[in-house]
């Protein structure tokens, strides 16, 4: 599957001055929601990291995506493979379950995003989840943003992951985009448009 071509047809692979959420700036931002907004497409997608899950032999109970990017790719990667959706929300600087979702000791999850950048709000929803006496058996999400080492991608994990190394990260792809602090933003220099948030707190 070429994903970059999945995410391009789907009008999700934008090009334009950004601000990420880490406060840095980039000229492509990826919009997993434009691809999750056609439930065949997100199947195909999420139905090839189930194959990616399946092949390494991950027994899995739960998924849980991190609100609000990673619930429909949550949800969609339970459905694919069969198992229960749940999901963790923001509070006071970290990931709190929330709606009546419980999780048992020793419970297997999956911590499931649209798109791992860093992995910080990953790491959050893991925290959350073992917190309880589950146990995060991997990582999994449609982009990887390069900053991570996922299991067959060609990149090293960089200073900048916050997931931990010993969990395994399945991803489709690495989109490695170039990133920079806003004083060194080469768009802003040359005197482009402010830097827009595209994403769900945009």
């Amino acid at each position: 599957m070429n994903v970059e071509q999945v995410y391009k047809d789907a009008n999700a692979l934008l090009d334009g001055h950004f601000l990420l959420a880490s406060g840095n700036h980039s000229s492509q931002y990826l919009q997993s929601a434009k691809v999750m907004e056609y439930p065949h497409k997100a199947s195909q997608l999420t139905n090839a990291l189930a194959s990616m899950i399946r092949d390494a032999q991950i027994e899995v109970d739960t998924i849980c995506a991190p609100a609000l990017g990673g619930v429909l790719t949550g949800y969609e990667l339970a459905r694919s493979l069969q198992v229960r959706s749940i999901f963790v929300e923001k509070k006071e600087g970290g990931m709190q379950l929330r709606r009546g979702f419980t999780v048992s000791k020793g419970e297997r999850i999956i911590i499931c995003e649209d798109i791992i950048t860093t992995g910080g709000s990953a790491l959050k929803a893991f925290d959350a989840i073992e917190a309880l006496g589950g146990k995060v058996v991997a990582f999994a999400s449609l982009a990887n943003r390069g900053f991570c080492k996922r299991i067959k991608g060609a990149s090293t994990s960089k200073s900048e992951c916050a997931l931990p190394k010993d969990i395994p990260l399945f991803a489709l792809d690495d989109f490695s985009f170039e990133m920079y602090a806003p004083k060194d933003c080469p768009l802003c220099k040359a005197g482009h448009s402010p830097a827009i948030k595209p994403g769900s707190q945009g």
